[in-house]
């Protein structure tokens, strides 16, 4: 069954890469089945939730036996499109940038950042692990060659909106924003949001007392 991903929430679309990530590490140890019981002991996620959230993808299982698990990765991962190589770049060479370009999790899962720019000069024809650091100015030109449609911004709040504008007249319609920030983009372009300060609030407010 073919779904519109705009008509599928979020939540859902953030659980099935929780239940991608614990059915490879199952696959990985050798486990063939797994019903959604399971699944819920895993992931905490109640196995009804589980449930439903397959069920705006098609039908997946079989009653008295469970699901397949390295099947259900596979399809998973189609889903999320997660089973092919997708191309990323990477705007902001500074240190949180430089991790996010070491990161190994990302080619484990086939983002390969594809090229990283900034616009300080000090930066521009450096080394950033496997890559050189191009000129801003260049993203449209490089991205014709290169093809993302998947973009990093980690830079400043103050310069993520121009950043934001160029990734978008760049062809990039997804976005992963690390700058704190909201930004404007047009229908049709989906930014995430990574507010780090955010989140330790919130999770300050859990602290005993």
């Amino acid at each position: 069954m073919n779904q519109s991903t705009n008509r599928v929430p979020v939540p859902t679309l953030e659980r099935m890469a929780t239940y991608l990530a614990c059915l490879q590490e199952l696959d990985a140890r050798g486990v063939e089945t797994i019903s959604s019981a399971e699944i819920e002991k895993l992931t905490h996620v109640n196995a009804a939730q589980f449930r439903k959230d397959l069920s705006y993808f098609g039908e997946f299982g079989r009653p008295g036996i469970g699901y397949s698990v390295p099947e259900l990765a596979r399809r998973i991962s189609k889903i999320l499109k997660v089973d092919r190589e997708q191309p990323v770049i990477l705007v902001g060479a500074g240190n949180l940038g430089s991790a996010l370009v070491g990161y190994p999790s990302l080619s484990r899962e086939h983002f390969r950042i594809a090229a990283v720019f900034d616009n300080n000069p000090s930066k521009i024809g450096r080394r950033l692990w496997d890559h050189e650091i191009r000129d801003i100015s260049t993203l449209p030109e490089v991205n014709r060659e290169v093809g993302a449609r998947l973009g990093i911004i980690a830079v400043p709040a103050s310069a993520a909106q121009s950043v934001a504008d160029l990734m978008v007249g760049a062809g990039i319609t997804a976005i992963l924003n690390f700058a704190p920030v909201s930004l404007k983009v047009p229908q049709g372009v989906v930014v995430r949001n990574v507010d780090f300060v955010q989140e330790m609030a919130v999770l300050s407010y859990h602290l005993a007392v």
